[in-house]
């Protein structure tokens, strides 16, 4: 035989060359370098392995702790006002911040989606509804355009660097009636010199005043129980007033007269012993409450600073009495304190007899509390 007859034969050029060998290296150009994409029914069986074995399918059991998570926060927004207060002032702390509690649900959504867990992504439903029944209505803008007259109140800071910045920014601020809390012996006088061309009555009792482009009449000092027990009984009104903290008056209205209230209620602190303390603030709402119930005006507006949100149940005696200018007709939830990034709103203007237009947050003054403003008609 000879080498030729040995060598196998070679396949023209151009021939194509068939087998098994031939068509593996056919798929290998194919799904290598040799095509940039492979055929339509090759990519969808990429595809689903793909998914198959990169993502792992939804699970009802899993994330049983996030489901937990979820349930337990939408019984706490729910339940708040069964939260005791007997262990460091717990329901009124948590009533104080209880929009924020809306915060968790992003949170939760997140670990949901990374656990796949389907359980947990129902459970995020419960809280939701919670949370949208109770401040959903607060959402967006709620004012609409009238009103007869102009409301503002502000905590104007004992420790305001500059008063007669604030008192010019008061006076411009477009208030018919004008209430200030906080007002010490130093700046009293600088406020009454800033505002008396804008406002040509007012009145100071004690700590608070009322400034008012309308006349004034029925001016009295309010008692906020301030004093209690035996030593406050042995104290002189005169000495009283010089930390009175609320006052009443009447102002004078083309739509006839307005009972005007302006509070400065006691502090509220946390402390890692007591807890939430509000043992003045709570004592001084409750004596408020019951002045305002016996109020025979129909037409009253209560300003001031109260040093808590209305979700506290401390409240309940001037909100069953009284609406908030702010739910009815603002934009969002209002916060006013602090005032460089606020997270609650302490600050008030309720209502009774007369209907809130429109209410808004001024912007900072100097003050640690931003001044509130509402507008309302008859």
């Amino acid at each position: 035989m000879t080498n030729s007859a040995r060598e196998p034969s070679m396949a023209p050029v151009g021939t194509a060359e068939t087998g098994p060998d031939v068509v593996a290296d056919h798929r290998d150009i194919v799904f290598g370098t040799g095509a940039d994409t492979p055929p339509a029914g090759v990519r969808r069986s990429g595809v689903r392995r793909a998914i198959g074995g990169g993502a792992r399918p939804w699970s009802w059991r899993r994330g049983l702790v996030l489901s937990a998570s979820a349930l337990l926060l939408a019984l706490l927004m729910a339940l708040h006002a069964g939260i005791p207060n007997q262990v460091g002032n717990l329901g009124s702390l948590v009533e104080t911040f209880l929009p924020w509690f809306g915060l968790f649900m992003p949170v939760l959504l997140a670990g949901a989606l990374w656990r796949r867990s389907a359980s947990a992504l129902v459970a995020l439903l419960l809280p939701a509804t919670v949370w949208l029944t109770l401040f959903g209505g607060l959402l967006g803008d709620r004012s609409r355009p009238g009103g007869d007259l102009t409301v503002v109140s502000h905590n104007v800071g004992a420790g305001n660097p500059d008063p007669v910045r604030t008192a010019r920014v008061l006076a411009a601020s477009g208030a018919d009636v004008l209430a200030l809390e906080e007002l010490t012996p130093e700046t009293t006088g600088t406020y009454e010199k800033e505002l008396v061309r804008t406002f040509p009555h007012h009145t100071v009792q004690g700590t608070v005043g009322l400034w008012s482009r309308l006349p004034l009449s029925d001016t009295r000092p309010v008692d906020t129980a301030m004093d209690y027990g035996p030593l406050g009984a042995t104290k002189s009104p005169e000495v009283k007033l010089g930390y009175n903290r609320a006052l009443r008056t009447t102002v004078a209205t083309g739509h006839g007269p307005l009972a005007v209230y302006v509070a400065h209620l006691g502090s509220a602190r946390v402390n890692p012993r007591a807890g939430f303390w509000t043992v003045s603030r709570d004592r001084n709402a409750r004596a408020l409450a019951e002045a305002v119930a016996t109020e025979r005006n129909t037409r009253v507006v209560l300003l001031g600073d109260l040093n808590g949100s209305l979700d506290d149940r401390a409240f309940a005696g001037l909100t069953s009495r009284l609406r908030s200018a702010q739910d009815a007709a603002g934009d969002g939830f209002g916060f006013t304190w602090p005032a460089r990034f606020p997270v609650v709103r302490i600050d008030q203007i309720l209502v009774r007899g007369v209907t809130p237009v429109s209410s808004r947050v001024l912007s900072a003054t100097g003050s640690d509390h931003r001044p509130v403003a509402a507008r309302i008609g008859w």
